[in-house]
């Protein structure tokens, strides 16, 4: 299994990273992409992803917004140049919008330039959209990215998602598929065609709701695996090939 979207480089595992990356072998769970957030991260994320053999991303958070943007953005170009030839360096982000997070014009320009970083480099991107799913296909649709990338913790309606897909996007499927309420997620997972999805906890966040366990990690992967398996009425096994074959060609692994 690939977790596509996992902060395992946050200080919520610094205590027991080693035990949970021994869980997550012995369950199968073998390959897992680092999203980066903020430059002041990017130190440990890459020792980390390092350390454990994860894939990793570079990029800029919206929560993460720098008070200088320009220096910011310098400063994700020359990390983009350095790892250009490290095989574990697989795309931009996690960057994008989030209307319900302050300084959104802000947001916007650091996000249109990490787009055009995206496009320069040739590389797929991670995005973080909130309540701006209009504008975020409008400045995709614009920027025209070959690459494509994935929406990140995906919650929106079938058209919206045919939309990503023409752009050549997946959508990022977590632990809000577990939650009974979310059914405009599972109209669209038992809807659009697999080859749409790829699967990610964003751990430790996105806990789902029926889990005691406040911390999340990507132990709950299986499950949801199982979900989108019944929601399609069928075995998990090609749901997990088909799910590990769109990652890999996203990321071209």
């Amino acid at each position: 299994m690939f977790d596509t979207h996992a902060h395992l480089d946050f200080d919520e595992f610094d205590h027991d990273r080693d035990e949970l990356f021994n869980e997550m072998e012995a369950k199968n769970i073998r390959q897992i992409l680092l999203p980066g957030v903020s430059p002041d991260l990017w130190g440990k994320q890459l020792a980390i992803a390092q350390q454990y053999q994860c894939y990793f991303a570079l990029g800029i958070h919206p929560w993460y917004l720098p008070i200088d943007i320009d220096a910011a953005l310098v400063q994700l170009e020359q990390h983009i140049i350095t790892n250009q030839t490290n095989p574990l360096f697989v795309a931009i982000g996690e960057c994008g919008l989030d209307k319900l997070r302050p300084d959104f014009e802000r947001q916007q320009t650091l996000f249109e330039q990490q787009l055009h970083l995206a496009k320069k480099y040739q590389l797929p991107v991670i995005l973080h959209a909130v309540k701006c799913h209009a504008l975020l296909i409008e400045l995709l649709t614009k920027t025209a990215l070959v690459q494509g990338g994935v929406i990140h913790g995906f919650y929106g309606s079938v058209e919206v998602a045919k939309q990503y897909q023409k752009l050549g996007f997946k959508l990022g499927i977590g632990g809000l598929i577990l939650n009974p309420a979310a059914q405009k997620l599972h109209k669209v997972v038992a809807e659009l065609p697999l080859e749409l999805f790829v699967v990610e906890t964003d751990s430790p966040s996105m806990t789902p709701i029926n889990q005691l366990e406040k911390r999340n990690t990507p132990l709950i992967l299986p499950l949801i695996i199982e979900k989108i398996a019944f929601l399609r009425e069928i075995s998990t096994v090609p749901i997990l090939e088909q799910l590990n074959k769109n990652a890999l060609q996203l990321f071209e692994l």
